[in-house]
């Protein structure tokens, strides 16, 4: 039975490699994927999901227009597809993650989709709120704060290296921008209140 999966963490926490290990089992079996990943986070190239210890696959891209559904019908009208995986999927809007639900329910592929909890701020992002809330299961993967406590916030720095509280939701970076800390550290740097 198919089922969507949410796959959520802080950072750093091997989301990617994770996704590419699991679409890579599936294509060691001969079974056809399909993998999306969010067209606003090109640093490691456009169409393209990348790990940070350097596992890479070529990957569709999703913008907030793309209709997954649509797309996916169309891959199962040419063969059987065994699993859709989506990178960075903070970044769906509601209506893309009703489409997975459609996807699930309708097609019968499993959707494992793989992103952040929550933004720098410690709010969540909208694909976020509405995969956490509709998931069929949740998982979270660990990474650790600099004192070694489970890292659950994702801090934006400045270009001094400290955290900050205000900008826009969204803004595209790695290490050189954003660090997970535990929420400790976490509500030190940037208050909730």
């Amino acid at each position: 039975m198919a089922q969507l999966y949410y796959y959520y963490s802080a950072m750093n926490a091997g989301k990617s490699t994770s996704l590419l290990q699991s679409a890579y089992n599936y294509k060691e079996r001969g079974m056809h994927i399909t993998l999306f990943t969010a067209a606003l986070d090109n640093r490691y190239g456009e169409g393209k999901i990348a790990s940070r210890i350097g596992l890479e696959s070529p990957a569709n891209l999703f913008t907030s227009e793309t209709d997954l559904f649509a797309e996916m019908r169309k891959e199962c009208d040419k063969h059987k597809i065994s699993c859709l995986f989506i990178d960075e999927a903070q970044f769906l809007t509601k209506q893309q993650v009703i489409q997975c639900l459609k996807i699930v329910d309708a097609l019968k592929v499993p959707v494992l989709a793989y992103g952040l909890r929550t933004d720098f701020k410690g709010d969540t992002f909208e694909g976020s709120q509405y995969l956490l809330a509709w998931a069929d299961k949740l998982s979270e993967l660990k990474t650790v704060c600099h004192c070694g406590r489970k890292a659950n916030f994702v801090a934006r720095l400045d270009i001094n290296g400290d955290p900050i509280s205000e900008g826009a939701q969204v803004d595209v970076g790695g290490n050189e921008k954003y660090v997970s800390l535990c929420r400790k550290h976490f509500t030190e740097k940037v208050p909730l209140l």
